[in-house]
């Protein structure tokens, strides 16, 4: 069930809209001013969040800012009276998704959170597609860099590629033969030892037992 974050502190507004989205099948969280509205997104996994900016405390939008600086990537619909142009640009700029005033209608509000959550939950499926876990190892296409718990490793591009390689065949032991065909194609000395040295790399890099030898087979991917 989809939860979201309403920060608003005139209990009518908040109460109508938390009973409308109830009505629609999302649990929701009311928070009536800044300083709680800066602790909460860290101590609870929202979806969305409606953010007014005439907060007590600090303005809505400095609490925005401040939520897109420390890595908070909800999407966020600004709920407020301010309807100048110039507000709004601030709005956008600061990190909103959306922007809509009061008054408003809960049909046009209703509309708008799911657009939000399906484009949110599009861009988390094409992200999980660019990622490759195996163990505590994960391979990230778009950045190609290998992410082993909080440690962050950046390969040259044909070692990328042949950890790509092994991440595509999990527990399969490819051959000497098999990694130069995948890595190298046609661009490479059948006598040489390139893939026991490009292994070597890898292990110094991801960890000794990321690539595990298989005697008189080959190699495949290790725990890291």
């Amino acid at each position: 069930m989809k939860q979201i974050l309403i920060v608003e502190d005139e209990t009518r507004i908040a109460a109508f809209i938390a009973k409308g989205l109830k009505a629609k099948g999302y649990n929701t969280t009311i928070v009536e001013d800044a300083e709680t509205a800066l602790a909460t997104p860290f101590s609870c996994q929202f979806d969305l969040a409606l953010l007014d900016l005439g907060l007590p405390g600090q303005d809505g939008l400095t609490v925005l800012e401040t939520w897109r600086g420390q890595g908070v990537s909800f999407p966020v619909i600004i709920l407020t009276a301010r309807d100048d142009v110039m507000d709004k640009v601030a709005g956008f700029k600061g990190g909103a998704d959306d922007y809509m005033t009061k008054p408003f209608s809960f049909a046009e509000l209703l509309a708008r959170i799911e657009v939000r959550l399906k484009a949110s939950n599009n861009s988390q499926q094409n992200q999980a597609k660019m990622q490759i876990q195996q163990g505590n190892m994960i391979l990230d296409l778009r950045t190609r860099k290998i992410y082993i718990g909080d440690r962050e490793v950046e390969l040259p591009a044909r070692e990328f590629t042949m950890a790509e390689v092994f991440f595509r065949h999990p527990g399969q032991v490819l051959t000497r033969q098999q990694l130069l065909d995948l890595v190298w194609g046609y661009d490479y000395d059948p006598g040489s030892n390139i893939v026991d040295v490009y292994v070597g790399y890898l292990r110094k890099k991801l960890g000794s037992t990321s690539i595990e030898t298989v005697r008189g087979m080959g190699y495949r991917l290790g725990s890291g």
